[in-house]
């Protein structure tokens, strides 16, 4: 296929008519010289598509004799038609991947390409070793982090102070907050199914003085899930949190004084309610006590970015990540939309364009301000396992099941299926 396609852009270059880009409409002058085609693939809202797009093309302008082909799209399904790609060797020359992914597709390592072969193309001293041991698999680095990752607290200042309220610090503070805002239809927390699943995993932890995962084993018991299914029966029963996810209107309209979700998002998820005058800030996280912030709560890289093993144009593609990761074109056209860069690069072309700023940059602060982080395990994330909560969630608050049988019926899932310790 991709011989294929290399003979018909020969074939049009030689005939001097008009190209277009990848990303992007453009007129190439008339030249016997074939570009070199690499692929680039993504995930994101439209702001992302746009800006990338915009990088992508100055990046060609840079290098003529390189033509980018985008694949892009929303989060749904793009894993699902990534591993189609990847198992037919048809995947992009340069892809964003999750985290996930590296233990997933690249268990030993040669599931991607090897960056640290490419380091005469792309800038690895921009990037503190530590963090792209994130990136690396059997001494591989199959990927390198664009920015850091955490489930964050965001609340509507605005709608606690308008109770005399202060910003909730515990579990118990929340469910105060829920004794005077529900009689106005109004949640003191929300979140997406998976931001509640690691919402309820931190106060099961907390609770029950264990982690749930450690090397790879599941530590929790069907008693630790009894206690997580209770507790959320509990807020769902006594309104803290809405018995369906979250969604971003809810913030906007003020329906939703409270919400768990990744630094990443937070500018997707707080923008129109901050631009209707609500004051969102991003606080440390839930507690059992106050001294105790920041227990149970995982961080992980926000996205990253790999190569193809499959690649017919390694260089190529390396010299793409690097503008990508390093430059001032994508540093600024990006800001902080992916969270603070790693790439010591990035960010300082962030801060002499003064864009290190916002709720986002705000709420990657209280992520780095935590001391008691722990490095996210990908079976965490499984969506599987996400999957099987939720099911249990629905059995207990709609009375199918009891706790106590719904936890018991979400233990055996998960032991048949990962590792229980």
């Amino acid at each position: 296929m991709r011989s294929a396609l290399k003979c018909l852009a020969a074939l049009v270059c030689a005939s001097a008519v008009t190209l277009s880009s990848g990303c992007g409409k453009r007129s190439v002058i008339q030249s016997k010289t074939i570009p070199t085609e690499i692929s680039l693939s993504w995930w994101g809202n439209d702001v992302r598509h746009e800006y990338t797009i915009a990088a992508v093309e100055r990046f060609e302008e840079l290098h003529p004799d390189i033509k980018v082909n985008c694949s892009y799209s929303e989060w749904s399904g793009y894993e699902s038609r990534s591993r189609v790609q990847m198992i037919s060797n048809t995947e992009a020359d340069v892809m964003q991947i999750n985290y996930g992914w590296l233990s997933q597709y690249s268990p030993d390592g040669l599931g991607y390409y090897d960056i640290s072969t490419l380091s005469d193309y792309i800038d690895l001293s921009a990037f503190d070793q530590s963090m792209l041991a994130y990136g690396k698999m059997n001494g591989r680095l199959n990927a390198i982090p664009i920015a850091m990752n955490a489930q964050t607290v965001y609340i509507n200042k605005t709608i606690y102070d308008q109770y005399g309220l202060s910003l909730p610090q515990t579990w118990d503070d929340l469910f105060d907050a829920a004794k005077v805002m529900s009689r106005d239809g109004i949640y003191p927390m929300s979140g997406k199914t998976k931001s509640i699943w690691m919402y309820l995993i931190t106060y099961t932890e907390q609770v029950c003085g264990k982690e749930f995962i450690t090397n790879g084993h599941i530590n929790f018991t069907a008693d630790d899930f009894e206690v997580m299914l209770d507790m959320y029966d509990r807020m769902v029963d006594e309104k803290v949190i809405p018995p369906n996810e979250l969604q971003v209107s809810d913030i906007t309209k003020g329906l939703s004084a409270g919400a768990v979700a990744w630094v990443s998002d937070a500018s997707s998820y707080c923008k129109d309610a901050i631009a209707a005058g609500y004051e969102i800030v991003p606080v440390p996280q839930t507690a059992v006590t106050a001294d105790r912030s920041g227990e149970g709560w995982y961080t992980k890289p926000a996205t990253m970015y790999a190569i193809s093993r499959n690649t017919e144009h390694p260089q190529e593609a390396a010299m793409l990540l690097d503008f990508l990761l390093n430059s001032q074109d994508m540093a600024v056209l990006q800001g902080i939309e992916k969270g603070i860069p790693l790439s010591t690069s990035a960010r300082g072309y962030l801060e002499e364009a003064d864009m290190l700023s916002g709720i986002q940059y705000d709420a990657s602060l209280v992520m780095e301000a935590n001391q008691r982080i722990s490095l996210l395990d990908p079976i965490i994330e499984n969506s599987s396992m996400i999957d099987m909560f939720n099911d249990a969630c629905n059995l207990v608050i709609y009375d199918k099941a009891t706790s106590e049988e719904a936890a018991r019926q979400l233990f055996d899932q998960i032991a048949e299926k990962f590792d229980i310790g």
